[in-house]
């Protein structure tokens, strides 16, 4: 199958390379579009109003086709399917991104966001993620299960513009669990922000360590990785849900806001 793999981190890091040599090793064919540059919490945004530079980028396996972009991964995701492509892709792939992304932290993720970019052009879509600090041989084992998940999840019918997306938490791959599937987290991050002070420019604020989180629930994604778990979530079709806010657009009918 044909994989277009992407991600946030930028042409060349290990996550992506390590998908890459996991999908060539099992006889697929590859086309990478990534950031030039890190683009870490990019979520879906798009480039507008600036040019978008594009550049082949050497790999040393031979019959793959990269390119680094000078734009957000979802920029990547639109510039190579509109473009840059040389024949249909079976899926997206995004990631390995260094840090996961479960929880609430998909609605920030670029890794997420591409991924879901990818879902857009009705295409089988996956984000893949391990927790930072993992080791080269984490990154190649988690590669090579991504990439034999995703051989599977092409046949799959899943609701329109849906994710799969997977972590791992960064331990041996020996220990790891799973894959399971967990719901998404509702943990919100403990971010602060410390107030300093430029000689040139004045006062500016500064993020510190936006990495601590509430504790999670108990199933969800982030308490099944706290266990060694490799989880599994489908993201992004809310359909779901709507059972559960029945009667709740009744308020906005003629009779009751002529009442108010």
């Amino acid at each position: 199958m044909h994989i277009f793999l992407v991600n946030d981190d930028g042409i060349g890091s290990v996550g992506i390379m390590a998908l890459m040599d996991a999908a060539l090793a099992r006889g697929h064919k590859v086309t990478m579009c990534a950031p030039k540059q890190q683009q870490s919490a990019a979520s879906q945004r798009i480039t507008l109003t600036d040019p978008i530079y594009v550049k082949e980028y050497p790999v040393k396996q031979a019959g793959v086709k990269a390119y680094a972009i000078a734009g957000t991964p979802t920029d990547c995701v639109r510039i190579g399917m509109l473009s840059l492509i040389d024949s249909p892709v079976d899926i997206v792939i995004s990631g390995i991104n260094d840090g996961h992304n479960a929880g609430t932290a998909i609605r920030y993720s670029g890794t997420v966001g591409a991924a879901t970019e990818g879902a857009l052009f009705h295409l089988h879509s996956m984000a893949v993620s391990i927790e930072h600090g993992a080791t080269q041989a984490m990154y190649d084992s988690f590669a090579g299960r991504a990439i034999a998940i995703a051989e599977q999840y092409v046949k799959a019918e899943v609701p329109p513009v849906t994710v799969l997306s997977l972590n791992a938490p960064a331990i041996e791959p020996e220990t790891w669990k799973g894959p399971v599937f967990a719901p998404l987290s509702n943990a919100s991050f403990l971010d602060t922000y410390e107030r300093r002070v430029s000689p040139r420019c004045g006062v500016y604020y500064w993020l510190e360590d936006g990495c601590h989180m509430e504790p999670p629930e108990e199933g969800s994604d982030l308490a099944m990785m706290a266990k060694g778990y490799i989880t599994a979530t489908l993201v992004g079709n809310p359909t779901e849900h709507e059972n559960r806010c029945e009667g709740l657009l009744s308020a906005g009918c003629k009779n009751s806001a002529a009442s108010l």
